[in-house]
């Protein structure tokens, strides 16, 4: 049987956890414009706001909505927006037992939204700099991890050969985009780049080449595929009206883990969050954006 028809990928029902998310948190600084600046252009905003984010922060919540068991191992600062995060990680029923307080500020992003929906970031690590550095990245029993890049490479390799050695679907989205450690591709199940990052990494044939199971490639309001050996398969997507598409990548991969851990086909589990990834469109910020479970199944049979 194909993978992309197939949930065996990796996990064991036997885990104490369906998802560990093993990445980053920020508090994100939001500015609503009407058109990006372009250089020297001083520009008066639409409205402002500050949300918890963080790729990592991001998924695992988006992964918690869609009812899967997760924990969350990553790094917030010994300050008043660690303990933000910290309350919103607990509020969402996530295990924050890998979750490191640093001495340091907390994680940022500015975030810049025009009126159509599009969106520009810039990342301040923070805390999150340290994570693997002094900072022991340790990851419990899971059926699937799902990581990211907005943590150093060492913390992602180490819980990569963690979670691989104990039979774990390793699921990697390689995002924010920058050229991967020798030897990561291999040990990926999945790796979801957006069309940017696949680009930067050479293209799904090269990732597949070094021993990625599959790419799941997000498409935005064009959907996604499913690439594999045998082909591409697409993945149609979700019609909405879109206001802010900051975190729309984050709920379609956390959705897609979700579904997996479930059993689901990767065709089926990217079908969802094909769903979960537009309808988070429709709500401005991040987490605020992410939906529950009971929101994409209603949408998608609707």
């Amino acid at each position: 049987m194909p993978l992309w028809q197939s949930g065996a990928v990796g996990g064991d029902a036997r885990e104490d956890f369906d998802v560990v998310v093993v990445g980053s948190a920020n508090i994100d600084l939001v500015v609503g414009v009407e058109a990006f600046p372009v250089a020297g252009q001083t520009l008066t905003a639409l409205d402002y706001a500050e949300h918890p984010g963080g790729k990592g922060l991001n998924q695992a919540v988006a992964c918690a909505r869609m009812g899967a068991r997760t924990a969350f191992v990553g790094c917030v600062g010994d300050d008043a927006a660690g303990q933000m995060l910290t309350e919103v990680l607990l509020s969402e029923g996530i295990d924050i037992s890998g979750l490191s307080v640093v001495d340091g500020p907390t994680g940022r992003a500015f975030i810049t939204v025009d009126a159509g929906g599009e969106n520009t970031i810039v990342v301040v690590p923070g805390a999150n700099h340290l994570l693997g550095r002094g900072h022991e990245v340790v990851v419990p029993r899971c059926g699937t991890l799902l990581v990211q890049l907005e943590i150093p490479d060492a913390a992602v390799l180490s819980a990569v050969a963690q979670a691989r050695a104990a039979g774990a679907r390793i699921v990697l989205n390689p995002a924010p985009a920058r050229l991967l450690p020798a030897g990561l591709v291999a040990d990926c199940d999945i790796i979801v780049p957006n069309e940017g990052e696949l680009e930067l990494l050479g293209g799904a044939q090269v990732l597949l080449g070094e021993g990625a199971g599959a790419v799941v490639l997000t498409r935005g309001s064009r959907g996604a595929q499913v690439i594999t050996g045998p082909g591409v398969v697409d993945v149609p997507p979700h019609a909405v009206d879109p206001v802010d598409t900051v975190g729309a990548g984050d709920a379609f991969v956390g959705a897609m883990c979700a579904e997996l851990s479930r059993g689901a086909s990767l065709l089926d589990a990217c079908a969802t969050g094909a769903v979960a990834g537009a309808l988070a469109t429709t709500v401005r910020g991040a987490v605020p954006s992410l939906p529950t479970r009971d929101a994409v199944r209603k949408a998608r049979s609707g």
